[in-house]
């Protein structure tokens, strides 16, 4: 994927294009407003990649580990640190292949670096949407465990887990592969922002309803204790920043690129628009370091995960 979005970046850089930078062809620019451009070395960008493989990856054997963490909630986890594993390698490998290339060390033709362009693309674009679908599966699956606790273990069964999760799974694979087969069209651009709009709102409405129903309950509790006021505020508060902070490094993660997608759409050929566009090694960078929160927000909060982990570390060395 590149900077003017679904292309051919491997392409591009058998063109002489610089891999650190895309090319751009917007000569309103050249008299039009000053950019501000963000240049992200390769380097830091293949060691923020190498960062999220090496959590994920860790995250995966604990889970596969302990059969204590044999659930679907961690079903789940496990499957959005597939995803982020995804995310990360699919980059890597492309910006890898791209800067072999530049270099003269990786000797291909030009339909052999296509199909492999178009392979990645299908594994980038597959893995992001596999990612923000497991972080709505996460989002219904606390909000179930809360609303329907009684019920909980009735409703989200094993069979229906792994249904669920190979569900996701195939609809990323086969809308992967309809986005990057016609990336140059209008439509394809408005699905993926409308997905990200969806999934956004989904956790947004599911989180505030789950914060609201525990503020309630800590009020029930407090007055069980006679403390009206100092419980729910403490909690209050403390849910209040909780929620604000997983809602807004999703926000501020994966908000850019599709922000990216969305100008494209409105004003391709805007010299202000130009500006955004240059800057989409920053939004996958951001991406990046989505993969590499997740862990911590969704995985390493559980001490029996935590303590599984040690051991696979441990066992390691």
């Amino acid at each position: 994927m590149s900077g003017q979005g679904p292309q051919r970046r491997l392409l591009g850089s058998l063109n002489g294009t610089s891999p650190a930078t895309p090319h751009f062809e917007l000569a309103a620019n050249q008299t039009g407003p000053r950019c501000l451009e963000v240049s992200i070395p390769d380097g830091l960008f293949l060691s923020l990649g190498l960062v999220s493989v090496v959590e994920n990856v860790l995250v995966v054997a604990a889970i596969a580990k302990n059969r204590n963490l044999h659930s679907p909630m961690y079903y789940f986890i496990g499957c959005l640190a597939v995803s982020d594993l995804l995310v990360s390698v699919s980059n890597v490998l492309e910006t890898a292949v791209m800067l072999l290339v530049a270099a003269g060390a990786l000797a291909a033709q030009a339909a052999v670096v296509q199909q492999l362009d178009d392979i990645i693309d299908v594994l980038i674009c597959g893995s992001m949407v596999s990612s923000l679908c497991f972080l709505g599966a996460i989002a219904v699956d606390r909000y179930l465990s809360i609303f329907y606790a009684l019920r909980y273990h009735s409703i989200v069964t094993l069979p229906r887990a792994w249904r669920a999760i190979s569900a996701i799974w195939v609809a990323s694979v086969l809308s992967s592969t309809l986005f990057i087969a016609y990336y140059n069209h209008t439509a394809v651009l408005l699905c993926l922002v409308s997905f990200f709009v969806a999934m956004l709102v989904l956790m947004a409405v599911l989180y505030v309803h789950m914060l609201a129903r525990a503020c309630q309950h800590a009020r029930g509790i407090a007055r069980l204790h006679k403390r009206q006021h100092f419980i729910p505020q403490g909690f209050g508060l403390k849910g209040a920043a909780t929620l604000t902070i997983l809602l807004g490094i999703f926000f501020l993660c994966w908000g850019p690129f599709f922000l990216h997608l969305s100008l494209m759409v409105l004003c391709p050929q805007h010299p202000i628009c130009g500006c955004v566009f240059q800057n989409f090694n920053l939004f996958l960078t951001l991406i990046i370091c989505n993969s590499i929160i997740d862990p911590f927000i969704y995985a390493f909060r559980s001490q029996e995960l935590r303590k599984t982990l040690q051991e696979v570390v441990l066992c390691s060395w």
